[in-house]
């Protein structure tokens, strides 16, 4: 029994139900709202407002270190539900109204560095029912599949003039993106989170994960990520606002085959910096002939969700794993951080590098120095060193590997 008197398997299934319930609403109206600002201002402002949600991602990891030394997982998860829900609203309607692009992109981030402290709550929540990869990964599943969902949906809404839905389909929309939280800060009722232990003096809230790794997973992202990240306004441009809905269900359809892919990759016992390399490459294959054709972005999302979803799942299991257990929650924050600081870099760079119509330049650049990065990692440390020959007074040299290995070090 966990707590709340709930089994492990139905409060695994409460988790993942309140997370995909938030996350397709808050894919619906960040996705009306990404729309908007294409219209309004072409990709360099859909651009802003993603760096911006990035840039919230990251500032996320040391607040949440703070919240969690001092809230039990209950009220780290009602707390930052209820901001959430409010600054829902406030963007959308600012965006709507006209409001400075500034000052949206600030609200953005505010948005979601409330949003992500809940979503590393809800990890750790995930973290203390079943730890390991598998469950891990099933809740990455589930949030990327029904984010991919939200997204197709919004952009299937017939919109008015403005670029945006309105009428009674705009009322829904606000209902959906701020109702989808309700579960969430019902599911919280249950939460046996405690708060993280007090870091020793000068730790401030930095948690004890190896920097290597949290560096590593920020450098896939980094270059891997920014065409999936904007793959709204990209399919867009490129093919038209009509293929953004099959881009998201491709994407969905991805999604459904992470759990596998992290088994059968787990199972060959690799590095886990080879494996996030080798996910990464799979994020951006399909991007290299997506300006050729549309039907290219539809197999570039395919990838990308399935690529996506299985190196997050993979790398928030590997640092629960390493994380003392009262401090994973502080833990999985800044795992979502470094991977947010590698992703907003990129989608800020992107549209600065190149037009939508010739993203597969970069993404080609991209693939090459992780493919290089693989290859290095493989022949570094799973290739069998060559013997050494020994040298002795006493002895001759003779054939190649005739003499015997040296002792190790």
């Amino acid at each position: 029994m966990v707590a709340g008197g709930l089994r492990r398997t139905g409060r695994l299934r409460e988790l993942l139900t309140a997370g995909v319930v938030d996350s397709f609403g808050m894919a619906l109206g960040w996705t009306v709202l990404v729309l908007l600002a294409v219209d309004r201002g072409g990709l360099a402002e859909a651009a802003l407002y993603n760096a911006a949600m990035l840039a919230g991602v990251v500032l996320s990891a040391p607040i949440t270190g703070w919240l969690s030394r001092r809230l039990p997982g209950r009220e780290l998860l009602r707390s930052t539900a209820g901001a959430e829900i409010v600054l829902r609203v406030a963007l959308l309607w600012g965006l709507i109204a006209g409001a400075p692009s500034w000052s949206i992109a600030a609200g953005v981030t505010i948005m979601h560095v409330a949003a992500w402290a809940g979503f590393a709550g809800m990890r750790a929540e995930v973290t203390a029912v079943a730890p390991g990869p598998k469950a891990m990964t099933r809740y990455a599943l589930g949030i990327a599949a029904v984010e991919a969902a939200g997204t197709g949906l919004a952009a299937l809404l017939p919109a008015g003039t403005g670029g945006y839905p309105t009428g009674w389909w705009l009322t829904a929309v606000f209902v959906v993106y701020a109702g989808s939280l309700l579960p969430t800060i019902v599911s919280a009722r249950r939460a046996r989170v405690r708060p993280d232990a007090t870091p020793p003096t000068g730790a401030a809230s930095c948690p004890t994960v190896s920097p290597k790794l949290l560096a590593a997973g920020g450098g896939v992202m980094l270059l891997a990520a920014g065409p999936t990240l904007l793959a709204v306004p990209l399919t867009t441009e490129l093919h038209g606002r009509a293929w953004v809905a099959g881009a998201a269900v491709a994407f969905s359809l991805g999604c459904l085959l992470a759990t596998a892919a992290v088994e059968m990759i787990g199972s060959m016992r690799l590095p886990a910096v080879l494996r996030w390399s080798l996910f990464g490459l799979g994020m951006l294959i399909g991007w290299m002939f997506a300006p050729a054709h549309a039907y290219a972005v539809l197999f570039a999302q395919f990838t990308a969700g399935l690529s996506q979803t299985a190196f997050e799942g993979d790398m928030d299991a590997r640092v629960a794993a390493e994380a003392p257990p009262k401090r994973v929650t502080t833990a999985l924050a800044y795992s979502a951080a470094v991977r947010a600081l590698g992703g907003s870099i990129a989608v800020k760079a992107l549209p600065l590098l190149v037009t939508a119509q010739s993203v597969d330049r970069v993404v080609s650049a991209a693939a090459l120095v992780l493919g290089i990065a693989a290859l290095l990692l493989y022949t570094v440390t799973l290739l069998p060193r060559l013997p050494l020959i020994s040298w002795t007074s006493s002895s001759r040299p003779g054939p190649a590997g005739a003499a015997g290995r040296q002792p190790p070090a």
